[in-house]
């Protein structure tokens, strides 16, 4: 599995905005793990802008997460929920680092109101994990990150910001 290197996680995968711009960072970074339902381990990785297939036993139920730099736009939102719709043995869970707000290839909010009604998770990456578990930037970090030992060290505003985004998302998926 190639690993990303600690530099473009922090960049990538960082949610603070950024000045000047973010027009930087227009590629989407997926790390995915896809486990099989007695929570083994199939195969994970890290992609640029793209996402591989894979043939699955239709007679078998997994679970596919995805820790993302950009909820999926609109046009990436319908292509996910028409694979949730054709692949109704997989289960989908997003972790996104940062809202997509741009229109520019439609009404984004849709996309992830239609991908959540075709049973998929979507949810914001936090620093604080649930019940004593790591966080999903410091999970990532540990698992798909060159970090040569480095622990995971927050940037300033990281939790704020997270808690800002899971409000906005939660406001999303309500309409």
């Amino acid at each position: 599995m190639n690993l990303l290197r600690e530099t473009l996680f922090k960049h990538q995968f960082g949610n603070q905005p950024r000045v000047p711009p973010p027009h930087y960072r227009r590629k989407t970074y997926l790390c995915y793990q896809l486990k099989q339902r007695d929570d083994s381990t199939l195969d994970r990785g890290c992609f640029r802008n793209k996402i591989r297939s894979r043939n699955l036993d239709q007679n078998q139920h997994y679970r596919l997460t995805c820790f993302i730099s950009w909820s999926p736009c609109y046009c990436c939102a319908h292509n996910l929920t028409t694979f949730l719709k054709e692949n109704p043995h997989i289960s989908l869970h997003i972790f996104a680092s940062r809202l997509y707000t741009s229109n520019r290839f439609g009404c984004y909010q849709r996309g992830l109101r239609e991908l959540q009604a075709a049973g998929a998770q979507i949810t914001i990456m936090t620093f604080q994990g649930r019940q004593g578990s790591p966080g999903d930037f410091e999970y990532c970090w540990e698992t798909f990150v060159d970090h040569r030992g480095n622990p995971f060290q927050p940037w300033e505003g990281l939790e704020a910001k997270s808690q800002e985004l899971c409000e906005e998302l939660q406001a999303i998926l309500r309409h």
